[in-house]
């Protein structure tokens, strides 16, 4: 865990991260499955981070990739696979619009760590870090989209581009922020706080989870037409 930091945010952390996987589950109606995965993937990359393995920095290839990438793997599998297609078409499309809202206190967790020189200030609101935006309006696109629908396909499509849009933008400042042979942003105050317990949840798990609901989402979107 990372020295000197108040308490608060590692636990405003990990209650975020379990209430992501919460809704997550909830938009799964409930499979025991993805449960059972989802923890164990969050029990391995605590292990790994608490042993140590991703401060190793200057490796080449990189380390910290192992955070992200077999998720990634696991996403592409699901739509280029028909069984993978039928788990993504059985989502609940209401409740990954709802799974947005956990990027709220995220953005609160990334400015407490900015403030304790974890992670630099372009990863925050007050940076390049937009991505708050799509936190707050996520309650208002889950209502009027779909409780009282006054939104349409074409606007709830749109919504969700462009929230991809900014999920992209700060996973990519994150990435070439983070102490590595490949850095190129933030050199006087790196991006660390991902390599460390529970923050390395943020790439492992909350991030893929909103990168899925996402992709879900739009899926789900374009073939009910």
């Amino acid at each position: 865990m990372i020295s000197n930091l108040p308490m608060y945010v590692n636990i405003v952390f990990i209650l975020t991260s379990l209430l992501t996987i919460f809704i997550f589950y909830k938009a799964t109606k409930h499979s025991l499955i993805t449960l059972v995965i989802l923890g164990f993937w969050l029990l391995l990359q605590a292990g790994l981070s608490l042993s140590g393995f991703y401060n190793i920095t200057d490796t080449v290839p990189p380390r910290f990739p192992l955070i992200a990438v077999p998720a990634i793997l696991l996403i592409i599998g699901l739509f280029i696979t028909a069984k993978g297609r039928a788990y993504l078409d059985s989502l609940d499309i209401k409740s990954l619009t709802l799974l947005h809202v956990v990027r709220v206190p995220v953005e609160i967790c990334l400015y407490w760590l900015f403030l304790n020189k974890s992670i630099p200030q372009l990863m925050t609101f007050e940076g390049r870090n937009f991505d708050i935006l799509a936190g707050l309006s996520a309650p208002v696109i889950f209502y009027f989209g779909y409780v009282k629908p006054k939104i349409n396909r074409t606007g709830l499509l749109l919504w969700n581009f462009i929230c991809l849009g900014l999920l992209l933008n700060i996973v990519v400042n994150a990435i070439l922020s983070v102490s590595s042979p490949f850095q190129q942003f933030a050199f006087d105050q790196p991006n660390t706080a991902i390599l460390y317990f529970p923050f390395v949840w943020l790439p492992a798990c909350v991030v893929m989870l909103v990168l899925l609901a996402h992709l879900a989402s739009i899926r789900k979107l374009i073939i009910s037409k």
